[in-house]
């Protein structure tokens, strides 16, 4: 399937606003972006609570953003950003996103403004993810009622570290993670992939980018195959929480994600695979920007959904 008309219809917008792509410019620079996508995007719902922390990480602190329902959450979700470990933060278009996501599940969700490479490279991100987890384990019932579910979730970077956060919760023993979300995530550290190079895919997100993405986070190609960056290639992939994988059709990632799904399924978990079709990398960012950004936020609601009551029939 072809990418979609409104996609289509973007990308050419955003062609004639004269920009040079990111891989172009300096950090700094491309996270100008943010509020020109956030003033597209618009405000979000209201929802019952909105709390801003700072954390402590390793050398140094990171914010962190606690939305909470109207009535009593059903699940905690923590959530990671995307934005190839580089861009993007909680403010903003990810505040939309969220607001949505709790308005949507009636989870609360917190939000984890990892700090950003190059100022911070590899394994800064890893790091505070997992001190922001801890924290929220911590606060277990400041943030829902007891026996709520522990979810974690995120896009593209912020799929990568949800899923080197169930990785890493494993094998340090906790914090337990209940559920898994990975939006069109970043699991490997090679580019050779046939999706990484089909010429159709090079769209708001193509190899170019993503490899600048990764020479700041980490300018090493041999240190990028660690598993904390490149999950797919950790030596177990058994004993992980359930997990929903949705890939966009698109999308350079896209065969790394349904790899990483069948080699989780392989390693005797419970893994389900989604297909966003004609839809490019970064349309579950794009609240109230492209419709398939609305069928995806609600088709991830109802995984959260299902996962929870099932999970509260247990």
């Amino acid at each position: 399937m072809a990418l979609d008309e409104a996609s289509q219809q973007f990308l050419v917008a955003m062609a004639e606003g004269g920009s040079p792509p990111l891989y172009e410019q300096t950090p700094a620079m491309a996270r100008t972006t943010g509020p020109i996508f956030a003033g597209m995007s618009g405000p979000g719902p209201e929802v019952g609570e909105v709390r801003d922390l700072e954390l402590d990480g390793a050398n140094g602190q990171f914010r962190a953003r606690v939305l909470k329902p109207k009535g009593d959450p059903k699940a905690i979700i923590v959530y990671y950003h995307g934005g190839g470990w580089v861009i993007g933060d909680i403010d903003l278009q990810y505040d939309t996103v969220a607001r949505q996501l709790v308005d949507k599940s009636g989870c609360t969700v917190v939000m984890i403004n990892y700090r950003k490479a190059p100022e911070f490279p590899f394994p800064t991100a890893v790091d505070d993810s997992y001190a922001g987890l801890e924290w929220v384990d911590a606060h277990r019932d400041e943030l829902a009622p007891a026996g709520a579910p522990l979810i974690v979730a995120g896009d593209s970077a912020g799929g990568n570290l949800s899923a080197v956060m169930a990785l890493r919760s494993r094998d340090r023993g906790g914090p337990k993670i209940d559920f898994q979300v990975l939006v069109y995530p970043v699991t490997d550290c090679d580019f050779e992939r046939a999706s990484y190079n089909a010429e159709s895919n090079q769209l708001l997100l193509d190899r170019k980018l993503m490899e600048w993405f990764f020479a700041h986070y980490e300018p090493d190609p041999e240190a990028r195959k660690h598993p904390d960056i490149s999950p797919i290639r950790h030596e177990n992939l058994g004993g992980l929480p359930p997990a929903f994988v949705y890939v966009a059709e698109c999308d350079p990632l896209h065969d790394e994600g349904v790899e990483y799904a069948e080699k989780l399924k392989q390693a005797g978990n419970e893994v389900e695979l989604a297909e966003a079709e004609g839809q490019m990398h970064a349309f579950f960012q794009m609240a109230n920007i492209l419709p398939g950004y609305a069928k995806g936020i609600d088709l991830v609601v109802n995984k959260i959904n299902g996962f929870v009551a099932k999970a509260g029939k247990q």
